[in-house]
């Protein structure tokens, strides 16, 4: 048994690809406890902030705790179907699913996002 505890001056600081007007932040990682394969973090997107489309490489959830944030899908034929998650919404998608998400709201939106790397 193993465990760790994150404490919110804890969180670190990380460059996530094809991101942009956001601090992401990381809360947790796999080597974190023995076997992990969850990563969680916490995104803080400005308005206009967001993510370029990109293919999950794992199964992932977004959860919106603040704001609101758009999330795209893009289907096997690249078209597009958009979301608008506001707090408390969520979406949860499986590895090789594209998407992209952009704050279109007039604040900064806080995303928790939780990868499982198996």
């Amino acid at each position: 048994m193993s465990y760790k505890v994150t404490y919110a001056n804890e969180a670190y600081k990380y460059e996530a690809p094809g991101h942009y007007d956001v601090r992401t932040t990381r809360l947790h990682d796999p080597a974190d406890v023995d076997g992990g394969v969850i990563v969680n973090g916490l995104s803080h997107f400005l308005p206009g902030g967001g993510a370029e489309p990109a293919v999950a490489k794992f199964e992932m959830i977004y959860y919106v705790v603040e704001g609101e944030m758009t999330v795209t899908m893009y289907d096997e034929d690249d078209q597009p179907t958009e979301y608008v998650l506001k707090e408390g919404d969520s979406v949860h998608f499986s590895k090789g699913t594209r998407r992209s998400c952009k704050n279109t709201g007039i604040r900064t939106s806080q995303m928790l996002t939780i990868l499982i790397r198996q």
